[in-house]
């Protein structure tokens, strides 16, 4: 991630005016949670730590991984005052190399944070997945795609990017906007790991 995507959002951070400090995830983590048995899970981008708390509350042992050192510093917080910090650990450090983490998970979720990667790290990002992620793990990913400020992914990137190791199960296009910015094309994706590999057929 470049030093300006950095800044911008260590800028964001300051200002304390963050669309996804709710005290909830979205929807599509509340909907998909019951579904799956806990195990452990990686939140990419954690930013308050809003998911991997909710997943803690609810059996699972999550690693949370956010470059911004104040997002992971009030994510602690707010999982000490939900009684979960031994459910739910933050890292200082980037999505496409989390480094500080090991082993194998059933779940990772990623709330607008990859789209922020291009080039090498797009690639760091999908083979870190492909080695935390065991066979049949699920993979929920929201992105908005490549706006006027060039921020985002390339409509179809997604696909490409997860052609080997993923099975797509299910996408859902569509429109977001956050606060009083332009309103922009998005989308989340459901994948799921398997040993499949599109280049071996």
């Amino acid at each position: 991630m470049s030093d300006e995507t950095f800044q911008r959002f260590v800028e964001r951070y300051d200002s304390k005016e963050l669309p996804w400090a709710d005290e909830l995830p979205p929807p599509e983590v509340i909907e998909l949670a019951p579904k799956l048995m806990p195990g452990r899970a990686l939140d990419l981008g954690c930013g308050y730590g809003r998911t991997a708390i909710y997943l803690a509350q609810r059996g699972w042992q999550v690693d949370g991984i956010d470059f911004v050192p104040a997002a992971i510093e009030e994510a602690k917080k707010r999982a000490a005052a939900a009684g979960v910090s031994n459910q739910a650990q933050f890292h200082v450090g980037s999505a496409s190399q989390p480094s500080m983490i090991s082993g194998q998970y059933d779940l990772a979720i990623d709330i607008g944070c990859m789209h922020s990667f291009s080039g090498e790290q797009l690639s760091d990002y999908y083979q870190s997945l492909r080695a935390l992620l065991r066979e049949g793990a699920v993979y929920l990913l929201y992105v908005h795609f490549k706006d006027e400020q060039d921020h985002g992914i390339v409509q179809g990137k997604v696909e490409q990017l997860f052609a080997d190791g993923f099975m797509l199960d299910r996408v859902e296009l569509g429109t977001s906007q956050v606060e009083d910015q332009p309103v922009y094309d998005s989308a989340w994706y459901w994948f799921r790991r398997t040993n499949h590999n599109k280049s071996e057929e």
